[in-house]
């Protein structure tokens, strides 16, 4: 996947590692070598300058966190610009019957295979799966999508004598209604096609999508984010299907792509049969484009380092009184479930917390997040202020339900109760300091 790309990379983390001296002079070097190795591989020439810029700046202006060399620290800034390069992943729970994801393109982007790459993944994981053909102007769409169909076990709706796609997604939705995720196999279309761009819009204003995903080739190069932007501009882009990974592709056009619509990869289609389809992960993604080798303990040194650091804001927040839902949030994020919370509570006598109280999952952890980015910052400053309206607006803005607000709530407060025992229990210095040690172990 991307080899080129990989290698050119995987040389700079060598240099850095094998490196005595992290000069100027070595960090202007490191710049130039990536600058060259992202514009081989077609990212857009203002990102690579932007990233250069962000790279050399942090490099040369951040002083490395206690625990971390100079160069181990470069090998990390490296690691995360080009993370935050790529973008996050976007994770599509389908809620609600049916769920409709409008899935565009333009010609050739491989939009029906994935369609059925998609359908075929969200099949195994239980959801019950339709896919209509909205394609009226391919030759063959409909008789490749049924033929996919059949292989993976597809329900697929189409109508051979209908021209207007707007007719033959509503009958499909229709007859899909009991369904729990409808995927929109639509016609491909360019940029410079103004009468098919304005019949996507159209469609997807009928359609009333819950995503819209952009199917995009990753063999495209520079052109891709221009495309992006014309289909962005016309139907508001949720996420990104990068088809085409497991070729020699340049790949990085993609990247233009996702800076262009602000939207994020979903998936990555990693070959030509249907079960080849990936959630796309941007760390496990640029990790292999670098090669993991000693990067993976470097990461995991400076996240415990990170959630040291964590730990010690959280006893400074507790003995001043403060803990907020972003608090909260923060907090379990640190360490994937109760993170420092659970371990701090657990080293004070006479405080206890069971050992399924507040394990909260990936998914659970995402639905949080949406439902804290919801809220108003003084809701999120004080949580006793959220009455039902206030619960029954969140819900509806974070795409989850009051059900859910509530139980986020329960748990938030579940903890603000223990806050306070804690605070008034009267830490002193000597405790502080027997909570830190127990930290570092």
């Amino acid at each position: 996947m991307l080899d080129l790309l990989g290698k050119s990379l995987s040389s700079v983390i060598r240099k850095i590692s094998s490196t005595a001296l992290v000069d100027e002079r070595l960090v202007k070097e490191i710049v130039r070598d990536i600058q060259r190795a992202l514009l081989r591989a077609d990212v857009n020439v203002k990102l690579v300058l932007d990233l250069s810029k962000r790279i050399e700046e942090r490099a040369l202006k951040e002083d490395p966190p206690r625990g971390l060399s100079r160069k181990q620290h470069l090998i990390k800034i490296v690691y995360e610009e080009i993370v935050a390069l790529v973008g996050e992943g976007k994770k599509i729970v389908p809620r609600g019957k049916p769920f409709k994801v409008l899935m565009i393109g333009i010609q050739g982007s491989g939009k029906t295979t994935s369609a059925i790459k998609l359908g075929r993944y969200y099949q195994k994981r239980g959801y019950k799966t339709g896919v209509i053909c909205a394609d009226t102007y391919r030759p063959g769409a409909l008789d490749q999508l049924l033929q996919l169909g059949e292989k993976a076990g597809i329900e697929i709706y189409g109508e051979r004598n209908e021209s207007d796609p707007i007719k033959i997604v509503s009958h499909g939705l229709e007859k899909f209604r009991n369904f729990d995720l409808v995927l929109i196999d639509t016609a491909g279309r360019h940029k410079e096609e103004e009468g098919l761009l304005r019949e996507m819009e159209e469609l997807s204003k009928v359609v009333n999508p819950d995503e819209v995903m952009l199917v995009l080739d990753a063999t495209i190069g520079q052109e891709a984010g221009k495309q992006a932007k014309a289909f962005h501009e016309r139907a508001k882009v949720g996420s990104i299907f990068l088809s085409k990974m497991d070729g020699s592709a340049k790949g990085g056009g993609a990247i233009s792509a996702v800076a262009e619509t602000g939207a994020k990869v979903a998936f990555i289609g990693i070959g030509e049969r249907i079960d080849d389809i990936e959630e796309f992960d941007p760390e496990g993604f640029v990790s292999r484009l670098l090669g993991m080798g000693d990067l993976k303990s470097l990461l995991q040194k400076a996240k415990e380092i990170g959630e040291l650091e964590e730990m010690r804001r959280t006893i400074e927040d507790i003995m001043k009184g403060k803990f907020t839902l972003k608090n909260f949030y923060d907090q379990i994020v640190a360490l994937g479930k109760a993170g420092p919370i659970k371990r701090i509570i657990q080293m004070i006598p006479g405080l206890s917390l069971g050992e399924s109280d507040l394990e909260i999952s990936e998914e659970k952890l995402r639905r949080y997040k949406a439902i804290i980015e919801s809220m108003t910052r003084e809701e999120i400053l004080n949580p006793k202020i959220i009455n039902r309206s206030r619960i029954r607006r969140i819900a509806k803005g974070s795409g989850t339900t009051t059900q859910e607000v509530k139980e986020l709530l329960n748990e938030y407060f579940t903890v603000e109760r223990l806050m306070r025992r804690i605070r008034k229990k009267g830490i002193k210095p000597r405790d502080l300091a027997r909570l830190m040690r127990g930290m570092r172990v």
